[in-house]
């Protein structure tokens, strides 16, 4: 059956009520609600009975089932982490180092410190929140001791998460995208992810502006501005300002009289991280029918692997490293690791949620052949030149007005992909235009998660924050838009 124009109004429905109630759960929900509606001939009754049916469906997909799993527990290993004190041990190790630097060059601390939490920022990129709120909480007494403006520091951690999330992939990001180009149809979700990072200009530009506005010391906008104050009044933020401080940044009580080791934090995570292509070349071992060498056997495998399985199984190894290690060490007792598992899973539910929503909307979408549809109406007007250009603006419009990447994601990609075979355009250049928009639009929305935790772990006024991110991430933008219409017209 043809819906038509019908088609398209679940999408632009759930994108309008995101704006207006800035709620992207209901948003997405009446929006699957309102496929369903239309899918069963406008019974009501029968709409929502098939809605439940479209969510719990969703768990059919092994796939999606894996990442909604590895989603919940990654917010168990943050939780073993902060409970291990490795958190603090990290930071210890890093005021030694700044103590040293200090003693040979003076003013050299100040330019190494931001480095540092623009790595640690990047090293991070298991999950954004987790990164923004290290980097925040982890720097803010040593940006203070250093007089740098708390607007850098929400800078920093803002600029180094999401970007460095969507750049390496190997996390619930990496996974959440793979079950969505799935759902689209495409057979080689990882390939085409891994292949869409080096068109994925606006995070790229992001990460490399930092760096530039840190070594150079040459700010613009309001940053400047900040940066004058801190340093002729000494005052971190602006008269008046309302930090935005909240005691869920430091979310677990570390263990009581235990002395702080980084190793217990980073011995997990790097675990979990060496974990995952590892595990993408056991489970694309036996795909791979026809090679030249082992290394081409290897490079084979990793592209035919399970995503979904890899982040999981990687999951599950640093959550068994981290409780075996810390058990040796006699501050964890059986009892204790169900108890923070369980909490550290029910502090990400809501993002595990938001991926079933997701998943979901995406299947019935697939249903009402929302994509093609629009693919077909927009054949006789759009040039596949302009096309990444254009789904970069469109994605960017709506992160910004919901303040998520994921939702964007989550709508954008089941309209982009099948745009993108009608127009013959390259499918991983939309797919990177595609994901880069939902970075740019999520980096200035105040109302954001990231930009909102960022805030809050630098202890940042949360309007001054995104006003003097704004300028920056603008340059990043426009350059990006710039390169989609080369890369479309001379590519």
């Amino acid at each position: 059956m043809e819906y038509g124009f019908l088609s398209i109004l679940p999408p632009v429905i759930a994108i309008i009520l995101a704006l207006k109630t800035k709620q992207v759960y209901i948003a997405l929900l009446f929006g699957i609600w309102f496929s369903w509606l239309i899918i069963e001939g406008w019974n009501p009754l029968q709409g929502t009975l098939a809605m439940i049916e479209g969510m719990v469906n969703v768990f059919q997909s092994k796939g999606n089932t894996r990442t909604i799993m590895f989603s919940a527990l990654v917010g168990a290993l943050l939780i073993f982490i902060q409970f291990s004190r490795g958190v603090e041990g990290f930071i210890n190790i890093i005021n030694k180092k700044l103590v040293k630097l200090e003693a040979k060059k003076t003013g050299y601390s100040r330019i190494m410190v931001q480095i540092l939490a623009t790595f640690t920022g990047l090293l991070l990129f298991v999950e954004t929140s987790i990164s923004s709120l290290t980097v925040g909480t982890l720097y803010r007494p040593i940006f203070d001791k250093l007089k740098i403006p708390r607007e850098k520091l929400a800078y920093i951690a803002d600029s180094s998460s999401a970007p460095s999330s969507i750049l390496i992939p190997f996390n619930a990001w990496g996974a959440f995208i793979m079950g969505l180009l799935l759902t689209q149809g495409i057979d080689k979700p990882f390939s085409v992810m891994i292949a869409s990072i080096k068109y994925n200009f606006y995070p790229l530009l992001a990460i490399i502006l930092v760096f530039v506005v840190i070594l150079s010391k040459k700010d613009f906008g309001l940053m400047k501005k900040a940066e004058q104050r801190t340093k002729e009044t000494g005052l971190l933020m602006n008269i008046g300002a309302k930090p935005m401080v909240s005691d869920e940044v430091t979310s677990f009580p570390p263990k009581e009289g235990i002395p702080a080791k980084a190793y217990n934090m980073i011995v997990p995570l790097l675990v979990m991280v060496c974990m995952m292509p590892i595990n993408l070349i056991y489970t694309g071992w036996n795909e791979v029918k026809e090679y030249t060498s082992t290394f081409d056997h290897v490079k084979q495998a990793i592209g035919a692997g399970s995503g979904s399985s890899s982040v999981l199984y990687a999951v599950v190894t640093a959550l068994l490293v981290a409780i075996i290690m810390y058990m040796i060490q006699g501050f964890l007792k059986p009892k204790e690791a169900v108890n923070l598992t369980l909490k550290g899973i029910s502090e990400l539910m809501p993002l595990a949620l938001l991926m079933l929503l997701a998943f979901a909307i995406g299947d019935a979408c697939k249903v009402l052949d929302t994509g093609n549809y629009v693919a077909n109406v927009t054949e006789s007007w759009l040039s596949p030149e302009l096309l990444p250009a254009v789904i970069f603006v469109v994605s960017s419009f709506i992160a910004f007005s919901t303040g998520t990447s994921w939702g964007t994601f989550a709508i954008m990609l089941l309209i982009s992909i099948p745009m993108a075979n009608t127009h013959g355009a390259d499918i991983t250049i939309v797919v990177a235009a595609t994901l880069g928009g939902g970075i740019f639009g999520d980096h200035c929305s105040p109302i954001s998660d990231t930009s909102i935790i960022s805030s809050m772990a630098s202890a940042s006024d949360h309007i001054d924050h995104v006003k003097t991110q704004l300028p920056y991430a603008l340059f990043g933008g426009l350059i990006t838009v710039i390169l989609y219409l080369v890369i479309g017209f001379l590519g």
